[in-house]
């Protein structure tokens, strides 16, 4: 999928591009043109499934969508993971009625301007998890240490996603029926756990309310 990008995340205002992607939750393609006309549109840019704060991520989104869809909003998540590999974990990891799509070339983030940075910037962060982890981690070593604990195995199409030199940013937007975004919600790269933390479920919910009306 060819996409343009943008040389910042999208804010509330800008229109979203027409994003076209493999669906996981189902056969064929995905296109956010889908929704236009149609339906208010949440949509989870995230990490490859690899990633374990954005599995809970995903899980999160599929948590709200009930509460979502009784405002007219769908939802959408999108993960940098090999399609087939995906469909497996789901499989596996059932997350009902979310829809959900791959996208290992990333083309959805940098059409949405969620921006990827550099090895050495996300190795010199260190992660806080009092509970979870035994001690302060870099990214690296916190994701090996919570896929062991949770016992997620990773494949051949998981390392290929994380032997890339870039770390990639993932961000949340909501988006009208007109194709506008009306909220979002991007990661910062801050020590502590703040670089993975998920957007206010309130601040969410106030504002599919008003994309509702």
């Amino acid at each position: 999928m060819s996409t343009s990008s943008v040389d910042r995340p999208l804010q509330p205002g800008d229109r979203a591009p027409n994003v076209v992607l493999n669906a996981i939750s189902r056969e064929g393609k995905i296109a956010l043109d889908d929704f236009r006309g149609r339906s208010p549109l949440l949509i989870g840019l995230f990490r490859g499934l690899h990633c374990p704060f954005c599995r809970r991520h995903v899980a999160a989104m599929a948590q709200l969508k009930p509460a979502m869809r009784e405002k007219g909003v769908e939802c959408l998540a999108v993960v940098n993971t090999p399609v087939e590999r995906a469909r497996l974990y789901f499989r596996y990891h059932p997350a009902p009625d979310l829809l959900a799509a791959s996208d290992p070339e990333r083309a959805s983030h940098r059409a949405f301007g969620l921006r990827e940075v550099g090895r050495d910037t996300v190795m010199a962060i260190r992660i806080d998890l009092p509970g979870e982890l035994p001690e302060p981690m870099d990214v690296m070593a916190m994701d090996e240490f919570l896929n062991k604990k949770e016992e997620y195995e990773i494949t051949e199409a998981d390392q290929q996603m994380m032997t890339s030199d870039q770390g990639q940013l993932v961000g949340q937007f909501l988006i009208d029926q007109g194709g506008i975004v009306r909220w979002s919600f991007t990661e910062v790269l801050e020590e502590g756990l703040n670089t993975f933390r998920a957007p206010n479920s309130e601040e969410l919910m106030s504002a599919a309310s008003q994309v509702a009306q």
